[in-house]
């Protein structure tokens, strides 16, 4: 192995926190199903908080970044750290912008006004951009929600995520942690005040290119994922017994919860989100990497919901758009018959992430790093998410 490679030797990782990457995931498509039926109503929204998992998910992601190149820069340099985290996430990338574009047609609805008038060479083009995971402007929105990927929409976030990487790369890397510990105040200052003073009292947003949309996103984005970094530096762990059961329960309940407060009391349910990421999350995580598998199941468990977790989350939205469609084009209500199909909806989501991963995602990785000479793969699997 070449001594100025990203590809270094694998650390051990933490197997719950994989675990509870896939629970928050699994939680997300429940959302999701549910939104369907609320008619862009953000107070009715069974599973109410669902959204959170997406702040979740980048404070998971700035922990494990910290834990797995922290203590690697000596033996790397910035582009090896893109070249890796490029490996990791941009092949689902490409297949989730690949799953949006065979779909887009099968999900046209008056919900979405622009996608029966757009040609196949737009979609296409789309598409392709799509891959890229660069931005399209509301003036290219091919399908009416003003989405800045609007084959696959939850791709916004791992444009936010892709920025995350680039700053802590290029800049907070370099932070001690006491001017870290002051940028993350800052941002949690800047959370707060948006939830508080805002006239939304959520997070949810940040997949439009407009001011305000981007705005939201940087909010959702800069706390939790350098929380994570600092979090991982500080050491501070908590040890609980059965921890991945705990912490799970604590991830369904707090993104369960119905929203807080009315249309006059938006601050209420600001509160909420902002305890939960600002609080509860960090908890969660401190004592899901201080946590230990003692059960064999709750391994394999916790292996088998770590694997799929960012192929389900990146690849499911297409189908959901699918149902969105069919629940508002027959004027469904939460029922049986809707329930039934939903249900479908989940397993068929998690079906189609694991095919991806297993048929697409492992190999494509595979295949690369055996091109380019660095470690073998059954080392990454170990570091998968780092």
């Amino acid at each position: 192995m070449k001594g100025s490679s990203g590809y270094l030797d694998s650390k051990a990782h933490y197997p719950i926190l994989d675990g509870l990457r896939g629970v928050a995931s699994i939680v997300v498509i429940f959302f999701h199903v549910f939104e369907a039926f609320t008619g862009g109503n953000r107070f009715i929204q069974i599973i109410n908080h669902g959204y959170l998992a997406v702040d979740f998910f980048f404070l998971l992601s700035g922990f494990v970044v910290a834990y797995a190149y922290d203590d690697r820069w000596g033996k790397m340099t910035t582009w090896d750290f893109y070249k890796r985290r490029l490996v990791r996430l941009q092949p689902m990338v490409v297949m989730g912008s690949l799953i949006g574009a065979a779909l887009f047609y099968f999900q046209v609805s008056p919900i979405f006004p622009n996608i029966a008038g757009t040609g196949v060479w737009m979609m296409l083009l789309i598409m392709l951009i799509g891959c890229t995971l660069i931005p399209v402007p509301i003036s290219m929105d091919i399908r009416g929600w003003q989405e800045m990927h609007p084959l696959n929409g939850p791709a916004w976030s791992l444009f936010f995520e892709y920025i995350a990487n680039i700053l802590y790369a290029v800049i907070v890397r370099r932070f001690s942690k006491l001017l870290l510990s002051i940028f993350v105040s800052l941002a949690a200052c800047m959370m707060i005040g948006y939830l508080v003073l805002g006239t939304q009292g959520d997070l949810i947003g940040g997949w439009s290119i407009n001011k305000e949309q981007l705005f939201i996103g940087f909010t959702r984005l800069l706390y939790p994922f350098f929380v994570g970094v600092l979090l991982c530096r500080a050491g501070k762990l908590i040890h609980v017994k059965n921890a991945f059961w705990w912490c799970s329960a604590l991830i369904v309940i707090s993104m369960s919860i119905p929203r807080i407060g009315d249309e006059q009391h938006v601050w209420m349910n600001g509160i909420f989100d902002a305890f939960c990421v600002i609080i509860i999350f960090p908890v969660i995580v401190s004592i899901g990497a201080g946590g230990i598998l003692h059960s064999a199941r709750s391994a394999r468990l916790c292996k088998f919901l770590g694997d799929i977790s960012y192929p389900l989350y990146i690849t499911h939205y297409p189908i959901i758009y699918i149902y969105t469609a069919w629940v508002v084009d027959n004027k469904k209500l939460i029922g049986a018959e809707s329930m039934m199909v939903g249900l479908l909806v989940v397993v068929v989501s998690i079906v189609l992430a694991y095919a991806c991963l297993k048929l697409y995602d492992e190999p494509v990785r595979e295949w690369y790093m055996s091109d380019k000479g660095y470690v073998k793969y059954d080392s990454l699997r170990k570091d998968r998410k780092y």
